[in-house]
């Protein structure tokens, strides 16, 4: 099944009516954080990723095939394998259950490769927000991509489930 990642510009943080060429971090906060659902006395956590091994201030990734890759040292983030949160068991990716469209994909999880924004850029930066359950046990992902260049915004990974995978 494809996955078709849908574009848009961001809000203008009043009347939530989309269209303005310039977005910001907070607008892929805001994305994931109402992508990822959390269970009855969960909680959502979400953040911009930066490149753990360059530095503070490396936030920009390419994406293949559900991973994204720091541009300055190809080391992918974690996400189709649990490394984004290290004290999280590592994880397979799952469809949503949820009725949001678009939703994940069926089994073997895989986002489309090598997402384009709509001019054509090839490197985001990326928000992740994590659902965990009451126990502090990671149970979903969803993934915001922001080109950069022209502001555009995808849900990348729309509330997928995780599950214990292979250490």
């Amino acid at each position: 099944m494809e996955h078709e990642a849908v574009w848009t510009y961001g809000t203008d943080g009043t009347d939530g009516t989309a269209g303005q060429d310039s977005t910001g971090p907070e607008d892929m906060l805001r994305m994931v954080r109402g992508a990822a659902l959390a269970e009855p006395g969960g909680r959502v956590e979400a953040r911009v990723a930066e490149c753990a091994l360059c530095g503070a201030g490396a936030d920009e990734f390419e994406v293949a095939k559900g991973e994204c890759f720091c541009v300055g040292c190809c080391i992918p983030v974690g996400i189709t394998d649990g490394d984004v949160h290290p004290p999280a068991y590592p994880w397979t990716l799952h469809p949503s259950e949820a009725p949001l469209p678009p939703a994940s994909p069926g089994p073997g999880f895989e986002p489309s490769d090598l997402p384009r924004c709509p001019a054509g850029h090839d490197v985001f930066q990326i928000a992740l927000a994590l659902a965990f359950a009451r126990d502090g046990a990671v149970r979903g992902i969803s993934v915001a991509l922001r080109c950069p260049e022209d502001g555009a915004l995808c849900l990348y990974v729309d509330n997928a489930r995780v599950a214990p995978g292979d250490a």
